[in-house]
């Protein structure tokens, strides 16, 4: 039986939670001496796939974001690829405002660790991008325009998970690191150890080590707390069926 194609808001919400960094184009000048300015930035994913930006006001891109909000992210997916353009990329369009909750800046910093040396620097902000519409590429005849209100999972802020998140990451991190392994090594093909969870939401988790992040995604959405631990002992069961048959 073939199994049916991935719909165009699960993969584009797929991307910007795993990948770890975009292209920022932001808007350089007014009128008619503007310029479309593009530069590299770190994203983190709050829990409804909003990105996260943590930047400094002596730059450029957020000197123009003063002037105007509106910006747009792409995440490239096409990394490894023999051909770059068979791949998955979204262009995401919305407005950068910053945010002063710090449940988000502990987000992110959970996701760039590196980032925590200069997250307290008083030119440093957290950002969170309010989606207007994403542009999906992902292949040959899969090309689409998706609302906000497809890409965005829905219901994804209680407080539930956001209260529980840190607890959470401490459990499997700290009880549970061997399991965390077999996430990465036997799930997902990842090599050496030392893998860490950085994030949960509603469709799966983050993980990282050193400088490379990766996705888990769980077996379907979860909606409460148990649902989270039954998702976590599903994939260690697979984990373990998948070493011992090595």
């Amino acid at each position: 039986m073939t199994t049916p194609p991935e719909p165009p808001a699960a993969t584009a919400r797929r991307l910007l939670r795993a990948i770890d960094r975009a292209a920022l184009a932001t808007a350089l000048g007014t009128g008619s001496d503007f310029w479309p300015y593009a530069s590299l930035v770190l994203v983190a994913a709050d829990l409804d796939a909003s990105p996260l930006l943590l930047i400094s006001t002596l730059a450029e891109h957020t000197k123009n974001l003063a002037r105007d909000a509106r910006a747009s992210l792409l995440f490239d997916g096409t990394q490894g690829l023999d051909d770059p353009l068979t791949g998955a990329r979204v262009t995401v369009l919305g407005e950068l405002r910053a945010e002063a909750d710090p449940a988000l800046l502990k987000r992110f910093l959970a996701r760039h660790p590196a980032a925590a040396l200069y997250a307290g620097f008083r030119d440093f902000s957290l950002y969170r991008m309010t989606i207007v519409r994403a542009h999906l590429i992902a292949g040959f005849g899969r090309i689409h325009w998706i609302d906000a209100r497809d890409l965005l999972y829905p219901g994804a802020g209680p407080s539930w998970l956001r209260d529980a998140e840190p607890g959470i990451l401490a459990h499997m991190n700290d009880d549970h690191a061997a399991t965390v392994e077999l996430y990465a090594q036997r799930l997902l093909g990842l090599e050496g150890g030392g893998w860490r969870l950085t994030g949960i939401d509603p469709e799966g988790a983050d993980l990282r080590r050193a400088g490379v992040v990766a996705r888990l995604a769980f077996p379907a959405p979860v909606s409460d707390l148990d649902a989270v631990r039954q998702s976590f002992v599903a994939l260690a069961q697979s984990a373990k069926r998948g070493a011992m048959s090595q």
